[in-house]
């Protein structure tokens, strides 16, 4: 398929009620207001696309830049391409989900990671703590620095209350994904999570909520799922 054949099933699919609630979280024009299951119906006849997906990328529609990430190849994706894709991502669909989904699961994910929470732009602070958060859920332990992520556990406890808004939503999301994922660091991520309580974020009159770290952490370990990894941390 090419970009044009793809914008053009989009807009077929696309939806005004989803569209509205879209830009009600924050999206803008151009989008159609596709749904995810739509989204995945057109990703089974392109599979990973790395050429495609830069296209679809560059095209700053909405929808087109949620699948970009859904087809983007992770083992062809550069480093100074996921420094683009995270500079347009301009909402909370793209840069807490879409970019940081891809960059974890490339070799270089931590290292984009801990360079983007420095970042003083909202957005790509958040695509950090995402990227730091996802790297965490698709590699398995060994492989993960835990002084590293101890001391990012401390940082968050040190500056989540006095962050921006949506790097605090995403600070709360590494501290439940280290608890749930990293099993070394569970009961500091707890430590952590009983410590900074609630967070206030500003989810623009939408019903969306923040989730209490603690009580999260706490139900993936009733359920025995401690540690369990994600095959991809896209989905």
């Amino acid at each position: 398929m090419t970009t044009k054949e793809i914008l053009s099933e989009l807009k077929e699919y696309g939806d005004e009620q989803t569209k509205n609630t879209y830009i009600k979280h924050g999206a803008k024009e151009p989008l159609f207001g596709v749904k995810v299951q739509d989204l995945k119906k057109i990703l089974k006849k392109t599979k990973k696309n790395h050429e495609l997906s830069l296209e679809l990328y560059a095209t700053g529609n909405h929808d087109a830049m949620y699948l970009a990430a859904l087809m983007a190849d992770e083992k062809q994706i550069t480093k100074e391409q996921l420094e683009l894709w995270v500079s347009q991502a301009y909402w909370s669909y793209l840069s807490e989900y879409a970019v940081p989904w891809v960059a974890a699961e490339t070799e270089y994910g931590f290292e984009l990671g801990l360079k983007w929470i420095q970042s003083d732009i909202e957005t790509v602070a958040s695509a950090g703590w995402g990227t730091l958060a996802y790297y965490a859920a698709v590699n398995d332990d060994e492989k993960l620095d835990t002084k590293a992520y101890l001391k990012l556990l401390d940082t968050v406890e040190k500056e989540i209350h006095d962050a921006q808004n949506r790097v605090r939503y995403t600070m709360n999301g590494f501290v439940i994904a280290v608890g749930t994922y990293f099993e070394l660091l569970t009961e500091k991520s707890k430590e952590v999570a009983k410590r900074i309580g609630k967070v206030s974020v500003d989810v623009g009159g939408t019903a969306c909520k923040v989730p209490l770290a603690n009580d999260y952490i706490d139900k993936v370990i009733a359920k025995g799922r401690v540690g369990v990894k994600r095959k991809t941390a896209r989905c």
